[in-house]
């Protein structure tokens, strides 16, 4: 719609509106408007061709609008990443927009994010077909998806180099380059309040992007405005010191671990080092290792049984009493440390991976015959181990990023399961939002869903922490009503409910 100082020069002129999905195109006379017009048709016969329609299993009911594809984010290497975009189910045209980013690295946000958690559409646990989440996140927001970085889901290079450069850096600038060039196809979500989030390895990836984000908007002769607001996050790996020291008093405070192999963990270990000790990283297996008979994600859920044995992928060999092994596999694939992949669940992948290599679903989804030499079929998995494995970990703290964008008065969120996750446990969080030394501004209280406490939360100057009662490392799965409670505090800038 026009702004109230140009809407003279539109007077006298005849407007004809047309409408294509869920755009209004206004039509005018003169070879400026004219060639405006050609340009809104180019990019609303591109959406429709995107438009995402018999996909297979779908419920009819409710009707969603909702686009997939592809976004080139370097055309001379042949990069894209995939996107699944769902407008808001009311007032899309008003309601924010939303990016949603899994981590791993290497875990796909269409395999999590979009089809086991907050998505409108999961996929059943037969792997055949879709049900319709009443909780979906895109009941208050325009919700966008995106697999990141390259090489995970359908998301591809054709320059296979990059796949060994890939760092905290690669991946917030190609993120950067995919929301321009998203913005510049779907133009009419430019002005919308924009916000990022995200779980797990993307407590990296959301707070990078936006300090990018906030960066450029500084910049405004060479880059486009961005409508930054705020960005919330999900049982975030966030300052690696923290996190490691949680992970090892959660183990013991929940009783995966014995008080002697506590001792010796602390004993061993200095987390504030980028390079452990060949002790440490003995002692960590043995913590790790205390988790092969349960879920580290979610330690009083069932333990998934599909693919046997299920422990958590740390980049070590099963012998993880070899001390040498120990210790060269974690200085291969990270800081000198172990790492566990973040948001893998075989249970999830037994039904997300069927559903998504079948070949009628890539061909509704206009994800085959994409890059890769153009096969006609992509072989899709939920989490693609090799990222996870050749990832450089150069990043050990984004805490800098959170003391700058705090400054800079964005809305910042951060969410944990509270109880029941081992790997991002609320320890850690606990440690390093503390470290930051914001001023108290709402003392810790619980807040309430459905007239029972949905868990706590705390606010500081700049800075809201809440706890999500009952759930695992993804809490939109686990408890998807409070989920969806949460996110809608968030957008709106209410507070979680304090009553009953």
């Amino acid at each position: 719609m026009a702004s109230s100082k140009s809407k003279p020069q539109f007077a006298a002129l005849v407007s004809v509106c047309i409408f294509v999905g869920s755009l209004v195109v206004i039509t005018t006379a003169g070879s400026s408007i004219n060639k405006a017009y050609e340009t809104i048709i180019s990019q609303a016969q591109q959406n429709e061709n995107e438009r995402v329609i018999n996909l297979p299993g779908q419920p009819s009911d409710p009707l969603l609008s909702h686009f997939s594809g592809y976004i080139t984010v370097n055309h001379k290497h042949g990069r894209a990443l995939f996107y699944w975009f769902f407008e808001a189910q009311c007032q899309p045209s008003i309601k924010p927009l939303l990016l949603w980013f899994n981590g791993g690295p290497g875990c796909s946000s269409i395999g999590y994010g979009a089809a086991a958690e907050l998505g409108p559409l999961r996929v059943n646990a037969r792997g055949d077909g879709l049900q319709f989440n009443p909780h979906a996140w895109n009941k208050e927001a325009n919700l966008l998806f995106v697999e990141s970085p390259v090489g995970v889901g359908f998301s591809y290079t054709n320059t296979s180099s990059d796949l060994t450069h890939l760092d905290d850096g690669f991946v917030a600038e190609d993120a950067y380059n995919f929301l321009v060039n998203w913005m510049r196809r779907f133009p009419r979500f430019k002005s919308h309040d924009f916000f990022i989030s995200g779980e797990s390895y993307a407590g990296h990836y959301v707070p990078q992007l936006a300090e990018l984000v906030f960066d450029r908007n500084k910049e405004r002769t060479k880059y486009p405005y961005i409508n930054l607001k705020g960005f919330i996050v999900g049982n975030p790996e966030t300052e690696d010191s923290y996190d490691y020291k949680g992970i090892l008093e959660y183990a013991w405070s929940h009783t995966i671990i014995s008080d002697q192999e506590f001792a010796k963990a602390k004993e061993s270990c200095n987390f504030k080092l980028p390079d452990w000790s060949k002790e440490c990283n003995a002692a960590m297996s043995v913590v790790f290792a205390n988790y092969r008979e349960i879920d580290i994600y979610n330690i009083y859920a069932q333990k998934c049984l599909l693919n046997g044995s299920s422990a958590p992928k740390t980049g070590l060999s099963d012998d993880s009493s070899s001390s040498e092994v120990t210790r060269f596999r974690a200085q291969r694939y990270g800081l000198g440390k172990m790492r566990i992949l973040g948001g893998y669940d075989p249970c999830y992948s037994e039904s997300t991976e069927r559903y998504f290599n079948r070949e009628d679903v890539q061909k509704s989804f206009h994800a085959a015959n994409a890059g890769r030499g153009g096969s006609g079929h992509v072989k899709w998995k939920v989490c693609n181990d090799s990222i996870f494995y050749a990832y450089n970990y150069t990043v050990s703290s984004v805490l800098p990023i959170y003391r700058k964008l705090i400054k800079a008065g964005l809305s910042i969120w951060v969410y944990s399961s509270g109880d029941a996750d081992g790997r991002v446990p609320v320890i850690g969080s606990r440690y390093w939002i503390e470290a930051l030394g914001l001023p108290l501004k709402s003392p810790w209280r619980p807040w309430y869903h459905n007239h029972q406490v949905g868990g706590r939360v705390v606010e500081y100057e700049g800075l809201t922490f809440a706890t999500v009662r009952g759930a695992g490392h993804l809490v939109p799965l686990n408890k998807p009503s409070e989920a969806l409670s949460l996110i809608r505090s968030f957008l709106s800038g209410q507070h979680l409910p304090a009553h009953r």
